[in-house]
């Protein structure tokens, strides 16, 4: 079946993201330097995030939650409130930073635009991620946006059935294993990996290498190209 729908990550395939989380990361790091290694301050975080996904979901406000929750388990509940107040200062600034899209990526929305139902299918906070995409001046490219908490294979099935022909005909590219590549590929669609060179640990998964639905880009530009060629047969 020709492709006729595609999926498109937001954070780290558009626009920059993660990278602010690893310098907010590093400021954290400082604030607690006096309780806590750098090493184990970082398990004790990725810990509580892996803990915190049921309570808070993806997204900059369970972050700043979760930074929180281990300044006071490092400190055993002494860290000083003038800390707490500069881990949430950082937070704001997070929710503030302006969006800087990636290279190529408003001429291939362009292009995409013009032959494929493009869907932006992306995971998070609601009032974040709507005010990304606003800032990144790539809404009106989009016939469907759709922010959900969970990238699963049910997720991209009912998504697909909603917006295009369903999961054999659709294919969806983004900068994580697991959530923008397995999960679609599970549901029967094509999964497009395009790294980013930064990635969350909870993102990742075993490459599906040898999958027949599978795929690996340098760039979200190629993919106009790969697009061709998978209609070519």
């Amino acid at each position: 079946m020709r492709i006729t729908t595609v999926g498109l990550d937001a954070d780290d395939t558009l626009w920059h993201n993660e990278r602010f989380f690893h310098m907010t990361q590093a400021r954290f790091a400082e604030l607690l330097a006096e309780h806590a290694e750098r090493a184990h301050l970082a398990d004790r975080l990725l810990a509580a995030e892996r803990r915190n996904l049921g309570h808070y979901g993806f997204g900059i406000k369970g972050f700043m939650l979760s930074m929180i929750e281990t300044a006071i388990e490092v400190t055993e509940g002494q860290v000083p409130g003038h800390v707490i107040g500069q881990i949430i200062a950082a937070g704001q600034d997070m929710l503030a930073h302006p969006i800087e899209l990636l290279p190529g990526v408003a001429d291939t929305i362009e292009t995409l635009a013009g032959s494929h139902k493009l869907v932006l299918i992306t995971k998070g906070d609601l009032l974040d991620q709507e005010r990304k995409l606003a800032q990144s001046g790539l809404g009106d490219a989009f016939d469907a946006v759709e922010i959900v908490s969970h990238k699963t294979a049910e997720t991209y099935a009912q998504i697909f059935a909603r917006h295009g022909a369903g999961a054999d005909g659709s294919l969806m590219a983004g900068n994580s294993m697991a959530s923008d590549v397995v999960a679609p590929i599970a549901a029967g669609a094509w999964g497009v990996f395009v790294p980013h060179g930064l990635e969350w640990a909870l993102e990742q998964a075993p490459e599906p290498a040898t999958h027949p639905r599978y795929r690996r880009i340098s760039a979200l530009a190629d993919l106009p190209d790969l697009l061709a060629r998978l209609s070519e047969g």
